[in-house]
């Protein structure tokens, strides 16, 4: 017997009540106590607002993966990288990306200035577990990017080569807190952390996602080890093809001055690509027209 329930007894007991108004095979039982009684077994027999958190959790997951795995895009634009004393130093990129039966894959390029020009590609299985591969400047040898290196900067930047895919909505262990506002929209908050089979260099990964499209517009990730905290926030959300996408993402790295820029300057949200769109070997120059 709950302990909700005992009270509920309690409260029913004839001695309880001084106003008498209902008898019933010799139990005497007042208005007050029926309504104690009442909300005191409500609030056991009917959780509701346990079960309205976990259809919305189920919601914003569902939500998430499939707007994920519909992914389809190739992007154009600038990644900068904003020191404390207003110093910019600014890399143009090429990015395309397509959900496959085996996962996402993700190919940036860096094309600008040539001494930076480099390669990657990232490879998420449907279960969020990560591979990326590389051909860093200077060089024409593709080689496997240990984890280790996972949190290192992309040219410098607070964008590292994890925060390039969203493997945080794939870890099975997530949790949806009360919802809050983010500037004017109205959000799910999602806790996500890995599990001992998820590599991350995080321990969680909290998103305030728009309740009307499923969109994050605000992260926040915890580092492992050091606690650091590193905040992105979305701009300019926009539908093109019916696909949602953010034309600007700013991070910035608590403690540590300045920050960094994302942003998409053109491209198509229905690219129509394919496997060999994704070799890592060919540069976007020499890919057939």
């Amino acid at each position: 017997m709950s302990f909700a329930y005992r009270i509920a007894v309690f409260f029913l007991r004839p001695e309880c009540g001084r106003y008498p108004v209902v008898v019933r095979k010799g139990r005497v039982v007042s208005g007050i106590q029926r309504l104690i009684a009442f909300l005191v077994l409500s609030s056991v027999m009917h959780p509701v607002p346990a079960i309205s958190a976990t259809a919305d959790l189920d919601n914003v997951l569902t939500g998430t993966h499939q707007r994920i795995e519909a992914l389809d895009y190739r992007v154009t634009g600038r990644l900068v990288r904003v020191e404390g004393n207003g110093q910019r130093t600014t890399y143009r990129f090429k990015i395309k990306g397509h959900w496959f039966p085996d996962g996402l894959r993700l190919l940036c390029e860096i094309t600008e200035p040539a001494v930076a020009r480099s390669r990657l590609l990232v490879h998420m299985t449907v279960n969020g577990r990560v591979t990326i591969d590389v051909i860093p400047p200077g060089s024409k040898v593709v080689s496997t990017l240990p984890f280790e290196r996972w949190n290192e900067g992309l040219m410098g930047t607070n964008f590292s080569y994890e925060d390039l895919v969203e493997g945080q909505f794939f870890w099975k262990s997530q949790q949806l807190m009360d919802q809050a506002k983010f500037g004017a929209r109205d959000c799910f908050v999602l806790k996500s952390m890995p599990g001992p089979q998820d590599r991350s260099y995080y321990d969680s990964v909290t998103s305030w996602i728009d309740q009307s499209i499923l969109f994050p517009v605000h992260v926040s990730k915890i580092l492992h080890e050091t606690g650091q905290q590193k905040e992105f926030v979305y701009y300019s959300l926009r539908q093109i093809s019916g696909v949602w996408s953010a034309s600007q993402v700013e991070a910035q790295i608590q403690g540590k001055p300045g920050f960094s820029l994302f942003i998409v300057e053109g491209g198509s949200g229905k690219a129509k690509l394919v496997r060999k769109d994704f070799d890592l070997s060919q540069t976007e120059a020499d890919a057939p027209k």
